[in-house]
């Protein structure tokens, strides 16, 4: 066992009643009379996976006051699912063929299916919500799907521009992945019944979060390894998405490492893929990536500072630091 996984380990400790009590969920909402959708989502169990967001979302309530097994169970998964829908579709619009070490869902079983499967994930997670009966959760998760939809086609909008700026970057991440982490950190409070302070509070460190865990992703595709990440180094750089250690090193590298990498931007090409690495490497981007990276974890561990202490504040704490150390 790596010490990260240990280390992982460690922090799903306080809530591990509460990770029984989300399988459980999770085979319970995911069950349906349709045969293949059976097929993709016992596809999908089988994949596994950090499972950060309800993870967040479990020690978030916690650290707000919530007992063991209440409805935070409940809310943890409504996350998961509507992560685990957008993998599905994000999967065939950027035709991926691997996820977390293996062939995706579409690979498998087909772009219809797995369009079809997320858009079940998704309804059925709004199921979830109308029997927690909690408005605010309604009207947090609606905003918060709505805004990840706009965050795709952004993203799209991006796909093979190397003039994307570094701002316009930061508003796809903020919208694709961030704002998600922000509303499981946010309806923890709300099933607590935390007071506005403390429910504003997780939701800052929730968002702070999820930025930080996209750049380090962003980051690990030039650097990590695809036998632990379960992808190939460059497949950003494939599908024409300009992250920020490229955009750093467009605006920061030499004009023969600009030439290269404006190039692989347009093309999404692979041909010169070491020659781009090291362009990114010597031009500061990797560094300067980590260095936001690390500014966004600091920014959330200053928004849990009003938090009783706790075990699960700690762990809250150690899972920020765990999100900018981790190498999968």
């Amino acid at each position: 066992m790596s010490g990260k996984t240990q280390e992982l380990l460690e922090i799903r400790a306080p809530v591990s009643d509460d990770l029984v009590a989300a399988d459980a969920v999770v085979r319970r909402e995911l069950a349906s009379d349709v045969v293949l959708v059976n097929q993709i989502a016992e596809y999908i169990i089988g994949a596994g996976g950090k499972r950060l967001r309800p993870l967040l979302t479990l020690l978030a309530a916690r650290a707000a006051g919530a007992p063991i097994g209440g409805d935070h169970v409940i809310g943890s998964i409504i996350i998961e699912f509507i992560h685990t829908a957008t993998l599905l579709h994000d999967d065939v619009v950027d035709g991926s063929g691997q996820r977390r070490g293996r062939s995706t869902a579409n690979a498998v079983f087909g772009n219809s299916a797995s369009v079809l499967v997320g858009d079940f994930l998704y309804s059925r997670a709004f199921q979830m919500m109308v029997h927690l009966g909690h408005p605010r959760i309604m009207a947090i998760m609606a905003d918060a799907t709505n805004i990840i939809a706009e965050g795709e086609v952004l993203q799209l909008m991006n796909a093979g521009d190397p003039d994307t700026t570094e701002a316009r970057y930061l508003d796809v991440i903020y919208r694709k992945t961030a704002r998600l982490f922000e509303a499981g950190a946010q309806i923890a409070g709300v099933i607590a019944g935390a007071d506005t302070d403390i429910e504003n509070a997780l939701a800052r460190y929730g968002r702070h979060l999820g930025n930080a865990f996209q750049l380090v992703d962003d980051s690990l595709d030039y650097l990590g390894d695809p036998a632990t990440r379960g992808k190939n180094v460059g497949d950003d750089l494939a599908e024409g998405k300009p992250t920020l250690p490229v955009i750093y090193a467009l605006q920061h590298g030499t004009e023969e490492q600009r030439t290269l990498l404006y190039r692989a931007i347009s093309d999404g090409s692979l041909d010169q893929i070491e020659a781009v690495i090291a362009a990114i490497e010597t031009s500061g981007g990797l560094e300067y990536t980590s260095h936001l990276a690390q500014s966004e974890v600091d920014q959330a561990l200053v928004a849990l500072e009003p938090l009783p202490e706790s075990v699960h504040k700690e762990a809250l704490k150690k899972l920020a630091a765990f999100a900018i150390s981790r190498s999968f």
